[in-house]
């Protein structure tokens, strides 16, 4: 597991390479504002080796944030992420490695018969009961999320992760009312509260897609305010208390997806003048935030994809690193992740990281 003093030898090995705030508190220390994510990519051989290249070259340039899930790229993506780890010069407990469960996973490709293979895999041994699924391939019960998490620590090859996300909690909805997808968080969260005692993980997540982006009458909508209070509750079940274990959460965010900023959705705990964004609230609370789909998965990596006025103030020499570089200045945000499986795009992406980020002035005034 990463250690403070681990992450901030790592940080100090750089020296002022990187730009302003560049490093930035996450964990029990600090990590990179960019990280490297791992869900894009089909799930053969080669993919496996170009991702394992670009993982240990970040690594070794400046990125110490890897993020990835079970179910990314079948199974193979975990593997992969684990080996480039061990691969690695750089200490394990220099690097904050963070997955996610929530999706069934496939065991390194995909089944010709997709409900067959769930229903095989999961649903006759008794790993999931059929009532738990969602969309025939999701699930949030404790006892198929901690055989996730042991799945993910076994495929990592490592001992602990650092965040554990409960991923796309959200797909729920689709089978189940709001207030029984609270119930099922609060459970999932005091089993993880209990693999945290057991310091299987560092901390735990929620990774969302639409959940914290969405209006509030939404059929996708979750309140941020009441999943932090059912980690509270957890902790006071389990025996942790106030020092409950939910420290960070996940959500899109670029220059074409800026709801996090711009959307006032959510509600602060005890109410208050009126909504806010997300984004303020998980300030106001505490939270890490790290985005995902931080250049568009690609789409914002080209000329003209970024609106004029908003690429005008933005620094960087491509598009790509003036994207990432809006994602990085949000305020309140951690860390960003950009997938990369191709080396030069991994150095691009690290040299965004020498460009200071917009101060706060500056971000709100994109909006104006």
């Amino acid at each position: 597991m990463a250690t403070r003093e681990a992450l901030w030898a790592y940080r100090d090995r750089f020296g002022d390479a990187f730009g302003r705030t560049y490093f930035r508190r996450f964990g029990p220390g600090v990590a990179s504002s960019v990280g490297i994510g791992t869900y894009l990519g089909e799930p053969t051989a080669a993919v496996d080796d170009a991702s394992r290249e670009a993982i240990g070259l970040a690594l070794r340039s400046g990125v110490n944030h890897v993020d990835t899930a079970v179910n990314y790229r079948c199974g193979r993506a975990e593997r992969v992420v684990g080996e480039a780890v061990r691969d690695s010069p750089i200490d394990r407990d220099a690097v904050v490695v963070a997955t996610k469960g929530g999706f069934l996973p496939f065991d390194g490709d995909r089944p010709d018969d997709p409900s067959a293979h769930v229903r095989e895999r999961f649903l006759e041994p008794g790993i999931v009961a059929p009532g738990d699924l969602a969309n025939g391939a999701h699930a949030l019960a404790p006892d198929y999320l901690e055989w996730s998490l042991d799945r993910s620590l076994d495929r990592l090859g490592v001992d602990a992760v650092d965040c554990y996300y409960v991923h796309n909690p959200e797909t729920q909805l689709a089978a189940r009312p709001r207030e029984e997808v609270y119930d099922q968080l609060e459970a999932a969260f005091e089993a993880l509260e209990r693999r945290r005692a057991a310091g299987d993980l560092g901390a735990y997540g929620v990774a969302t897609w639409d959940a914290f982006r969405v209006p509030e009458d939404h059929d996708r909508y979750l309140s941020l305010a009441e999943v932090l209070a059912r980690a509270e509750a957890a902790g006071r079940t389990v025996g942790t208390g106030d020092d409950h274990g939910l420290e960070v959460i996940q959500l899109p965010f670029n220059v074409a997806m800026a709801d996090a900023f711009t959307r006032a959705n959510q509600r602060s705990p005890g109410g208050g003048s009126g909504p806010v964004s997300t984004l303020a609230l998980a300030h106001q609370a505490g939270l890490s935030v790290v985005t995902s789909a931080s250049i568009g998965q690609g789409e914002l990596a080209v000329e003209g994809a970024i609106p004029p006025d908003v690429d005008a103030v933005l620094a960087g020499e491509t598009p790509a690193q003036r994207a990432l570089n809006f994602a990085r200045s949000a305020p309140g945000v951690t860390s960003s992740l950009v997938g990369a499986t191709d080396v030069d795009h991994v150095r691009e992406n690290v040299a965004a990281g020498t460009f200071d980020p917009l101060g706060a002035s500056a971000f709100d005034a994109v909006f104006e």
